[in-house]
């Protein structure tokens, strides 16, 4: 919808054909419906690429700031929630209800529910068969995304136009989703299912601070969805329940005030009770803590601090946010998102290797690489 927007602006035709029945889905199911429509933070550093500077260009261009001004002028309400995290105030469905009425303005079209087939191209342009007719253009954007949340209609279809014109493509996976964990740590986790913290999660040399929850399945919650999309099989994870506090300096402190306190009760004053209860159980210091030699403080503050646990797997595309990898970058051009070796077929948005942290990011690589596309369809068109 936003490269149309842009696109149609060049005075030619442009159509959008979605096999959806309604427009904007991923948008209406975001951000618990709100639509997490941007990030005041965006920058080229918080996404995830086989080449980290080829985001810049569209970024760059168009940032959040502009998107920010769309939404103002349409007089859609919208807070910051946390990190930088723009959401409405209302509903998702009003981005949704402005991205139409700025394609209906701009005089581009709609068709919804309809099944693309074969994708061909030559010197004149594509031929793209929809619904068993064929249609013909100068230019073919495909604006497809990824893998993930398949129940929505996900499919590899964009891949596969990409291949056939000759592109390639970079290994995906599932980003943005929950780890799972084998019998050794899955008992644990669900005892403790419900439990948050706040918490400082690292992962292939990335680290993120926020919570982190205990589902029946493994962990949760932003943090490790964060810490997800850098973790690779066979990997440790680093989980810190009580970061930038010193636990076992605490519990000396502790001991050094009252070493009558249980273990249990003086962790309960760290981190939740549920979850001291736990770390005192799984590291078999119960008692006193005037019974605690400063080793043993030692070991249980490593418990908190430095938990290593080392994931099965993830949940998969399932309840993935965004699919990492996709369309190799090396065979676009980073100004307009066109292929190199095919004039006038553009990839935008999830398709494209290039994966933004959670928070926005990914909406606002949706909105800059579709500006950046339809912007350079309008001038060849003019």
């Amino acid at each position: 919808m936003m490269c149309a927007i842009h696109a149609a602006a060049g005075g030619g035709r442009v159509l959008i054909v979605d096999h959806a029945k309604a427009p904007g889905e991923k948008i209406r199911i975001s951000g618990g419906g709100r639509c997490n429509f941007t990030n005041l933070h965006c920058r080229p550093d918080a996404f995830i690429s086989g080449n980290p500077h080829f985001c810049k260009s569209a970024l760059g261009r168009y940032d959040q700031h502009d998107f920010i001004a769309l939404v103002d002028r349409h007089r859609i309400p919208w807070h910051e929630k946390t990190l930088g995290q723009l959401f409405c105030d209302g509903s998702a469905r009003e981005i949704i209800a402005m991205l139409l009425e700025e394609m209906n303005a701009a005089g581009a079209s709609l068709r919804l529910g309809v099944k693309v087939g074969e994708v061909e191209g030559g010197a004149d342009g594509f031929r793209v068969t929809i619904d068993g007719c064929d249609h013909c253009c100068r230019s073919l954007v495909v604006a497809t995304g990824g893998l993930s949340i398949p129940k929505m209609g996900a499919t590899g279809f964009g891949y596969r136009v990409a291949e056939r014109f000759g592109l390639k493509l970079r290994a995906t996976r599932a980003g943005l989703v929950p780890l799972t964990f084998g019998p050794d740590l899955l008992p644990r986790m669900k005892a403790l299912a419900g439990v948050a913290v706040d918490a400082r999660v690292a992962a292939g040399g990335a680290e993120f601070d926020e919570a982190v929850l205990f589902t029946h399945r493994g962990l949760s919650g932003p943090a490790i969805l964060q810490a997800s999309s850098y973790w690779r099989e066979r990997e440790t994870v680093r989980v810190d329940m009580a970061p930038d506090r010193d636990v076992a300096a605490l519990l000396r402190a502790a001991r050094g005030e009252n070493g009558r306190r249980s273990m249990g009760t003086a962790l309960a004053g760290i981190v939740p009770k549920r979850l001291a209860a736990d770390v005192v159980e799984r590291s078999g210091f119960a008692g006193n803590l005037a019974d605690m030699s400063d080793a043993r403080l030692a070991e249980v503050g490593a418990a908190v601090n430095a938990w290593d646990l080392l994931p099965s797997g993830t949940e998969g595309y399932r309840t993935a946010e965004v699919t990492l990898g996709g369309i190799d970058t090396d065979d676009l051009d980073a100004r307009n998102m066109v292929a190199r070796r095919v004039p006038g077929l553009h990839f935008i948005g999830e398709a494209v290797d290039v994966t933004g942290w959670l928070g926005g990011y990914n909406f606002q690589w949706a909105w800059s690489s579709g500006w950046a596309a339809g912007t350079a369809i309008a001038e060849a068109s003019r």
